[in-house]
This record gives structure tokens, sequence and C-alpha cells, in this order.
């Protein structure tokens, strides 16, 4: 059974705006949210190696 991610709501310091016109997601808000999605982020405060696929 899939259970219903919570949703987070952004504040200040959560996110910045990329050159390019995209979010990118701090430390502050990836530790708000809880848990590494594996996806190799930027800020990323659980250490996953998206070459390795692997926690560090």
């Amino acid at each position: 059974m899939l259970f219903p991610k919570k949703r987070i709501e952004l504040e200040e310091g959560d996110y910045y705006l990329t050159p390019e016109g995209y979010k990118c997601f701090t430390e502050q808000y990836h530790l708000k949210r809880g848990y590494c999605c594996e996806s190799g982020c930027r800020h990323c405060p659980y250490s996953f190696n998206k070459k390795t696929g692997k926690h560090q």
C-alpha cells in the first residue's frame, strides 16, 4: 500500500532560482522533507552519489 507524501510548505531559504530559471532546493528543504529521493540533488545532505547509486 502506498502512502501519500506529506506536502511541505516552501519557506524562504528552501530554494533559489538558477540562472536558467529552475528551482534548486537547498539543504534546509531536504532536511525538512526528511528523506533522500536518490535523484542526485545538488544540495543533498544525505550524501547520495548518483553515479554509484549508493549513500556514502
